[in-house]
């Protein structure tokens, strides 16, 4: 089973990121589920959404404490928040930054072990989404790059995912997210 945390703002869409992880994974024959944490937080604050994917049927319903991908919508949220702590060496960490990977200095668990850069993928999908719907729209762009580094997402299935997810919003808005996954994958 993977399992999938994902990290950022209230007002980011982090929920919706997880919702399209789960349906694109499930588009490629996987079982998956997708579910947030928050409470009464409001536009900017903290928030989390999960996600896992297996081959099999999924038991848990358990928040994600150690992930084996980490998704950060919002790098401010570093060294604000404790998004490392519950890693380890073999967590993937995709961040949305216009840092590179190194300059990250990402760390983890109770001695403060550095996570292999290898392990690390910094994308500026806010660029990308500012460039493509004119604001910033990180959370689907950001997913381009998921699909990119793991085998249970293609780029296809999340294609597929955001059509369905957004239909009701009109063609214009799938065709820019597709667009926006597309150039993040590619980047």
């Amino acid at each position: 089973m993977k399992q999938i945390r994902l990290h950022g703002r209230g007002g980011q869409g982090v929920v919706t990121a997880a919702e399209l992880v789960a349906i694109a994974a499930f588009k490629n024959g996987y079982e998956a589920q997708a579910f947030p944490s928050f409470g009464v937080e409001r536009t900017g604050a903290p928030v989390q959404a999960f996600a896992r994917v297996d081959k099999k049927f999924i038991r848990t319903r358990e928040q994600v404490s150690n992930p084996d991908i980490l998704i950060i919508l919002d790098s401010t949220l570093i060294g604000t928040v404790d998004l490392f702590s519950d890693c380890d060496k073999k967590t993937q960490v995709i961040v949305n930054t216009t840092k590179k990977a190194k300059e990250l200095g990402v760390t983890f668990g109770p001695d403060e072990k550095k996570l292999p850069l290898r392990n690390i993928t910094a994308v500026d999908a806010t660029k990308i989404a500012l460039d493509i719907f004119g604001k910033n729209l990180a959370n689907t762009t950001i997913l381009g790059a998921l699909a990119k580094a793991v085998p249970f997402i293609t780029l296809e299935s999340l294609k597929e995912a955001i059509a369905e997810k957004f239909q009701e919003k009109g063609e214009a808005i799938v065709e820019k997210n597709i667009q926006a996954v597309e150039t993040a994958h590619n980047s």
